[in-house]
């Protein structure tokens, strides 16, 4: 009877030892299974992340083209016409000396065709100003203004006590820009031995 009972013990002994081995072999399992998911997940959201950098990345560079090209066609249809608006000064230059070279008496009594051919050199001028306005060719006229050496070009200077030194007093030449670039700077005569001029609020800020 003792042996018996000793017998079903030890039984029940090995049987909750192997109980707890399984129990702990299945927690084991799951928290294998469970790293896994873990790193798997981790994978995947530095993927997502990655992804999510390249798009960012790369709809940027495609937004900055955008912005570039459309600066880029619209210079080119500004300035377009440059070289040929460039090559049109010298006609224009050549029409203003032609109306320069008739003495003012002369233009006041004009009468039949001298005085036809007077109206139609101006009436030339008068169109050929407003083409060149038209494409975005504008005159510089700078006299009395301060001197800009980046849209004009000092030939000489003027001794005159009573003008700030630096002003344009006298334009030998006309210049003209095409948008924000200049297409011929402006010859002129700057103002020297005269105050200072005053300061620009502009350079002062």
């Amino acid at each position: 009877m003792a042996n018996d009972m000793e017998h079903e013990n030890r039984r029940a002994t090995v049987e909750a030892e192997q109980a707890v081995d399984a129990a702990e072999a299945v927690a084991a399992e799951s928290q294998k299974a469970d790293a896994a998911q873990n790193d798997a997940l981790a994978a995947l959201t530095l993927e997502r992340d990655e992804l999510k950098d390249r798009t960012l990345r790369t709809l940027a560079e495609m937004e900055n083209l955008r912005r570039r090209t459309e600066r880029e066609v619209a210079d080119a249809r500004t300035y377009a016409v440059t070289n040929f608006a460039r090559d049109l000064l010298t006609a224009a230059d050549n029409i203003r000396r032609a109306i320069e070279s008739v003495p003012a008496e002369a233009r006041e009594t004009a009468e039949g065709a001298f005085k036809a051919l007077l109206d139609g050199i101006e009436l030339t001028e008068r169109d050929l100003a407003k083409t060149f306005e038209r494409h975005g060719v504008k005159l510089l006229e700078p006299k009395g203004q301060r001197f800009d050496p980046n849209r004009h070009q000092a030939m000489f200077e003027v001794p005159d006590a009573e003008v700030p030194s630096g002003t344009v007093v006298q334009v030998m030449q006309a210049g003209y820009v095409l948008g924000d670039r200049v297409l011929r700077p402006a010859l002129v005569g700057v103002a020297k031995g005269g105050p200072k001029p005053a300061a620009n609020p502009a350079d002062a800020a």
